[in-house]
């Protein structure tokens, strides 16, 4: 899945890392609910997570690149800063950047090195570490790496929830919370509300809390109650209701960034005077230096039929039906992505098939479904919900001569291509 690992530490740290759980890869009914690892690691590399400050963001959707705005802002306001991601689309480097770089191969291999070293040392004296996971491993590496490299602040994505998430051993200035859809109900819960209440499980007293979510919202009134529990303010963005994801996305980071200024961070450097911070540093460019990999990403490819015909095509890994919606919808605000369209789709196990085919027949669209390992749903079984709702499909096992046939289909009709369902799909079609 990962693209080539060049360092041999990293590769022999990574190797290591996968003797452990990994709940990215497993079904997660049975994941445990403990911070004990997390909080045992750390304590042993001398609480790495105490060294910076902190926005935390929890959400169903749009975690990644509200962190990523979060970060380019900061980074415009002169300060150095780390971002923790997942998953990665790549390589495993970009779950850890620094100054908007993803880190070196052997700056996250030193790094491992030393979780897993506290790792065994856990292990040896059975304490709460030996229980550690591999996102565990990987979290404290980041704030390992983050500590070393002196970051003024750091911006966390949760991996899942939010309120036993590996990286909820820390304090931050701000907790966010996106948005809140039934995903992963399996762990989270089955309403909104007792999703909201894991999510809500980053807030901490002194934190202020964003959110787009209402008040009067069945998950906004459980983020609402909690902030009040623990004496938090609470800030919501207004929206217009048709506001594209991308809208959506920047108004939070610019109202974390507001925040920041109220609470009395000020903009560095020689140049300017010093301001407060605030959603004045979300400029045009500084949005677009944001963007990440495989979220509405737009290419247009040449292909090889002589005529110089070129295809549109979007990189996105919706992988719930109502980012898909979304996607989907905002595209088509655009000429060029009214036309029909070809999509080569995979969707893994424990994701809502149904729910994500059923959004698309509400677009012209036509589907190859193949599959990117262990964790994906078999192309023939969706090709059998596609054709309970009428949508036409056919199978391609191999991503890559899926992605192929679609584009030659699309250069014949005049379609667009679209390459959805997993960001791991869509991390196979970008290396190639």
């Amino acid at each position: 899945m990962s693209s080539h690992i060049e360092s041999e530490r990293l590769s022999n740290s990574l190797a290591e890392l996968d003797q452990l759980t990994n709940w990215e890869r497993r079904p997660r009914g049975d994941m445990r609910v403990d911070l004990e690892p997390m909080r045992d690691l750390a304590r042993r590399l001398g609480d790495p997570q105490n060294s910076f400050r902190i926005v935390h963001v929890a959400g169903s959707k749009g975690k990644g690149s509200t962190c990523a705005l979060i970060e380019a802002g900061l980074a415009r306001a002169g300060f150095s800063v780390g971002r923790y991601a997942s998953p990665h689309v790549m390589h495993i480097t970009e779950r850890v950047s620094i100054d908007g770089r993803p880190v070196g191969e052997e700056r996250l291999a030193d790094a491992l090195g030393a979780a897993l070293a506290a790792f065994k040392d856990a292990r040896r004296e059975a304490t709460g570490g030996q229980g550690a996971t591999w996102f565990d491993i990987l979290t404290v590496s980041a704030f390992l790496i983050f500590r070393s490299e002196r970051v003024e602040w750091a911006v966390l994505e949760t991996g899942l929830g939010g309120r036993w998430d590996s990286t909820n051993i820390v304090q931050s200035d701000v907790a966010v919370i996106t948005n809140i859809d039934l995903e992963h109900t399996e762990i989270l819960g089955k309403t909104r509300a007792a999703i909201a209440f894991e999510k809500a499980g980053i807030i901490k007293r002194g934190a202020a809390v964003v959110t787009l979510l209402p008040e009067a919202d069945e998950a906004g009134a459980v983020v609402s109650a909690r902030a009040a529990e623990l004496g938090c303010a609470v800030r919501r963005p207004t929206v217009p209701a048709d506001a594209t994801i991308e809208q959506r996305n920047v108004a939070v980071a610019g109202t974390v960034l507001d925040v920041l200024g109220k609470m009395g961070v000020m903009t560095k450097g020689a140049s300017a005077m010093s301001e407060p911070l605030g959603e004045q540093l979300l400029d045009p460019s500084t949005i677009e230096s944001a963007r990440l990999p495989g979220r509405l990403e737009k290419i247009a490819v040449n292909t090889s039929h002589g005529d110089n015909a070129k295809v549109n095509v979007v990189l996105d890994g919706a992988h719930v039906p109502f980012n898909l919606a979304a996607v989907l919808s905002d595209l088509s605000q655009e000429e060029k992505y009214r036309a029909p369209c070809i999509a080569v789709v995979s969707i893994a196990d424990d994701k809502d098939a149904a729910g994500l085919l059923s959004t698309m027949t509400r677009h012209d669209i036509s589907i190859i479904f193949t599959t990117v390992g262990a964790r994906s749903r078999s192309p023939e079984q969706l090709k059998t919900i596609a054709d309970t709702l009428g949508l036409l499909s056919i199978v391609m096992i191999d991503p890559l001569e899926a992605y192929q046939e679609a584009l030659a289909g699309a250069t014949e009709s005049g379609a667009w291509v679209l390459v959805t369902g997993s960001l791991y799909l869509v991390g196979i079609i970008r290396a190639a």
